[in-house]
C-alpha cells in the first residue's frame, strides 16, 4: 500500500521584540552579564584600511523611528576578505566583520564603527562594489530583513556591482546608497532605514 503522507502545521511565529534587546545585546539593555558584549567590535584594532562610522535611523511607514531594532552586520575587510575558515590568515588578527548594534531607545539612533570594506568577488565571478550587508529585526517584524550598505563615493564600483545591477529603478538604488561626510577626521556614512512607504528600502530574499 502506498503510504500515506501525512503534512505539518506550520509552526506559529512571533516577532522579535520587545524582548530581543535582553537575549542578544543585554548590556545595553541594562543587564550587565558579560565583561564584553558580543559583536560589539566589528574590525579589531589591527585592521588596516580607513576607519568610518555607520550610522542612521530605522523609520516605519509613517516615518516615524522604530525604537526597538536590533541590527547585524556582516563586512569584508579592507583586501575584500571575509574572516572564515576557507581563508585562514587571511584577515588581520582580532578582524571579526561581524557586529551587532540596537537603536537607541530614545531617538531610534542607532551607529557602529568599523574599516571601510574592499571590493569583494562574488559567486558568479564578478566583482562587487564594497558594501556591507546588514539584517534588521524589530517587533512587528516576523521574519528578518536583509540588505546592504553601499558608499556614494565609490561611484565607478556601485555602477558595476551586478547586485545594484537588477535593480532598474535609479530612485530604488538610491535606498542602498549611504552618504558620506567628515566629522572631526573621520569618514562618516549616513544610512537611513525606512521599513515601509515611499523610498523604502530595498531588502533582499535570502
Amino acid at each position: 500500500m502506498r503510504q500515506k503522507l501525512e503534512y505539518l502545521k506550520e509552526t506559529p511565529s512571533q516577532t522579535a521584540g520587545p524582548y530581543v534587546h535582553i537575549g542578544l545585546a543585554p548590556g545595553a539593555a541594562g543587564c550587565e552579564i558579560y565583561d564584553q558584549e558580543l559583536g560589539w567590535d566589528i574590525a579589531g584594532p589591527n585592521a588596516k584600511g580607513t576607519r568610518i562610522r555607520v550610522e542612521g535611523v530605522v523609520t516605519d511607514g509613517t516615518g516615524s523611528p522604530v525604537k526597538d531594532v536590533l541590527l547585524e552586520a556582516w563586512q569584508a575587510n579592507a583586501d575584500g576578505i571575509y574572516a572564515h575558515p576557507e581563508h585562514p590568515g587571511e584577515v588581520e588578527d582580532g578582524f571579526r566583520g561581524w557586529g551587532r548594534v540596537i537603536t537607541d531607545f530614545e531617538t531610534g539612533e542607532w551607529a557602529f564603527d568599523t574599516v571601510k570594506p574592499g571590493p569583494v568577488m562574488g559567486r558568479s565571478g564578478q566583482m562587487m562594489a564594497p558594501h556591507i550587508n546588514l539584517w534588521i529585526v524589530a517587533r512587528g517584524i516576523n521574519a528578518g530583513l536583509n540588505t546592504r550598505v553601499y558608499f556614494e563615493d565609490e561611484e565607478e564600483a556601485n555602477a558595476a556591482d551586478p547586485v545594484l545591477g537588477v535593480i532598474e529603478w535609479e530612485r530604488r538604488r538610491a535606498t542602498l546608497i549611504a552618504r558620506r561626510e567628515a566629522r572631526d577626521g573621520l569618514a562618516v556614512y549616513r544610512f537611513d532605514i525606512r521599513l515601509q512607504g515611499e523610498d523604502e528600502t530595498v531588502f533582499f530574499d535570502i
